[in-house]
């Protein structure tokens, strides 16, 4: 399935979204027509591709181009990528990574100085609606109205309804990040107009409860967990996400939600998914074999089905030098991009190990403190993830730098930590017994064995265990609003606030600003506070 949405989606190419101007009558320049593509279940099941593949590439046509515009980008559009996009944004401000690109837009992120004109605030926002609008049209088009209007029954009408489901999924997904990283974005369904709509504004607060709707509305149409095509979201996928919202929901609303993180987070627990044995594996080429029993929906990629200068490519590279030899070690003979590495702060999570060793400490470099941010030695390189198959052969790839590993979106292992913290915050449903288990689980497969073991655990040393299991799975910036680190000076990190040491800085810095753009070119929008 992983190469055949890739497949499907170029095989599609670009959807008709755009509106009509006068003329109602007006037809697409191509020779597809709505009518056309969905006049079968397989017609369905490309656009569906369509909604997927834009999770792990740029464009519909091509290296070159980019299915969103936004002013500066440039003629590189892999910054466009979606998980590209998100890592700057939720890496970047934290002290899980800087880069040593000198780019002051970029600059600005680890420094925590943003303004609404950034070219990286800019392009998530664009991408995450980019992929709202695309979901939109799936969904309209496969209402029960038009499946039964175009004559589908049996399994082809059920199928349809799966894709459907999914495409919800995908749509609750973005709006999440949105609500997450923005706070209170313009909103449209598949049920506003086609063309000429300005889009209201949804404060998070609403935003929040429609997400949670969607997410429980379609339950019964998605498929069981654990039981649908590879890379294709399932009930776990909708369980994980909403275990994750209720875990952040006194971020969103004011109002806690531990009870229901616990709930959600056991429904995926019990789904029957179980750790890898080995930490590394998770993050390697061949992550996509039946073997990896922890990933509950991943982002797919294919070197040579596509290609991308975001997603895991640009996780990869960016993390290395142009060593041949770290190169080749790497899975990436074409060679790293001097970039990405972390803060000193994430390696001292591993520093009281007394002789013990955790198999998650996957760092290289000879100079752990960050002198001179866009010096790329200055710093360890994280080696997490890998362009490696596990039997340590390099997958053919047409340029020694586009890779196939695949990002785990959702894995089991973040699940045991929502269970763990929701029980330290004083959700019901859960047994400090059961949360302690699950930490161990986490610590038993880093070690080897038993001796690091926890033997009682705080709320902090959650926090401090997120850091070790899920570093650069674009987490880190909402576990530490979470904590209510990010912001002021309760926590420092090197360069944050753009000082060596550190410096605190305002709470505006919470959620990123509205692109300036869109303030402009839509009257019903209102600036974050701050702003």
């Amino acid at each position: 399935m992983k190469k055949r949405i890739i497949q499907y989606f170029l095989i599609l190419g670009a959807l008709y979204l755009t509106g009509c101007a006068k003329d109602l009558n007006l037809q697409p320049v191509n020779s597809n027509t709505a009518d056309k593509q969905y006049s079968t279940a397989q017609g369905y099941k490309e656009v569906l591709a369509k909604v997927y593949g834009g999770y792990s590439l740029v464009s519909s046509t091509g290296v070159g181009n980019s299915d969103i515009s936004v002013p500066g980008l440039g003629s590189d559009k892999g910054p466009s990528d979606f998980l590209r996009a998100l890592f700057n944004v939720n890496e970047l401000t934290t002290d899980e990574a800087v880069c040593a690109w000198n780019d002051a837009d970029l600059q600005s992120l680890h420094n925590l100085n943003w303004a609404s004109s950034n070219l990286y605030v800019n392009l998530l926002y664009a991408r995450s609606l980019f992929q709202i609008t695309v979901c939109n049209e799936l969904i309209r088009e496969s209402s029960d109205e038009k499946i039964t209007a175009r004559g589908f029954t049996g399994a082809d009408a059920d199928n349809i309804r799966h894709y459907r489901a999914e495409a919800r999924f995908l749509r609750a997904y973005q709006y999440w990040v949105l609500m997450d990283v923005y706070g209170n974005p313009p909103f449209v369904t598949d049920k506003d107009p086609i063309g000429k709509f300005i889009p209201p504004q949804i404060t998070r607060a609403d935003l929040f409860t429609y997400i949670e709707t969607e997410l429980k509305a379609i339950d019964a149409d998605l498929v069981p967990a654990r039981q649908n095509e590879y890379a294709r979201a399932d009930q776990a996928a909708a369980w994980a996400l909403l275990a994750r919202m209720y875990l952040n929901a006194a971020v969103y609303t004011g109002q806690e939600h531990y009870t229901d993180a616990i709930a959600y987070a056991n429904k995926v627990i019990s789904a029957g998914y179980k750790l890898v044995p080995k930490y590394a594996s998770l993050f390697q080429a061949d992550n996509n074999l039946p073997a990896n029993t922890e990933v509950i929906l991943p982002i797919a990629y294919d070197a040579s089905n596509s290609g991308n200068y975001g997603g895991t490519t640009f996780l990869i590279c960016s993390a290395h030098t142009a060593d041949a030899a770290e190169c080749k070690a790497a899975g990436i003979p074409g060679g790293g991009w001097l970039g990405n590495r972390t803060t000193e702060k994430i390696p001292q999570l591993f520093a009281d190990q007394s002789g013990k060793t955790d198999a998650r400490a996957m760092f290289q470099g000879d100079k752990q403190a960050i002198d001179n941010v866009l010096t790329f030695t200055d710093g360890w390189r994280v080696n997490k993830f890998s362009n490696i198959a596990s039997d340590g052969t390099i997958p053919y790839s047409p340029n020694g730098v586009l890779v196939n590993t695949d990002f785990p979106l959702f894995r089991l292992a973040e699940m045991y930590l929502i269970y763990a913290e929701a029980v330290k915050r004083g959700g019901a449903g859960g047994d400090a017994a059961t949360a302690l288990l699950y930490m161990n689980k986490l610590r038993e497969r880093a070690y080897g064995n038993a001796n690091g073991n926890f033997t009682s655990f705080t709320v902090d040393d959650v926090l401090s265990e997120r850091g070790r299991e899920m570093c650069w799975e674009m987490c880190r910036r909402t576990d530490l609003i979470r904590f209510g680190k990010f912001t002021g000076s309760t926590y420092l990190w090197p360069w944050k606030g753009g000082v060596k040491a550190g410096a605190g800085v305002d709470a505006r810095f919470n959620l990123l600003p509205i692109p300036s753009s869109e303030i402009i070119a839509n009257p019903h929008l209102h600036q974050n506070q701050g702003y």
